[in-house]
């Protein structure tokens, strides 16, 4: 990550990347709706990113640890067991089907934020 970069667009871009994974992760659960025994991928990444990113606060250069933990930091992939139809399929449509729609809002403001710090930059550049 670079400097001109910086944190900003560090976490636009993780953001990013984990919404692309999260949709992928919702895609794949619509698709295999009526597969016997498939479970639902649930993708989590929040919860991480928070933790770290107090733990990167609280270090004695809370700027570089920010920066290690944008360029380290990973989501999970898991798997639900519980079954919800009789061929020991877990995918329940309606809520993968909301989940598509958040996911997309989501990765609607992350694509505004990071056009907004563009312009910004922009007029930055062009004075």
């Amino acid at each position: 990550m670079n400097g001109l970069a910086g944190t900003t667009f560090g976490m636009l871009e993780r953001s990013m990347e984990f919404l692309w994974a999260k949709q992928t992760a919702i895609l794949d659960n619509i698709a295999n709706a009526e597969t016997p025994n498939y479970k639902t991928k649930t993708v989590t990444f929040e919860e991480t990113f928070e933790k770290k990113l107090l733990a990167a606060q609280r270090s004695a250069n809370p700027r570089q640890a920010v920066r290690d933990v944008l360029e380290n930091l990973t989501w999970d992939v898991w798997e639900d067991g519980e079954s919800v139809e009789l061929n020991d399929n877990g995918v329940n449509v309606t809520e993968q089907s909301v989940e598509l729609i958040r996911n997309a809002y989501q990765l609607s403001q992350v694509y505004r934020s990071i056009t907004g710090n563009l312009s910004i930059m922009r007029a930055a550049v062009n004075g």
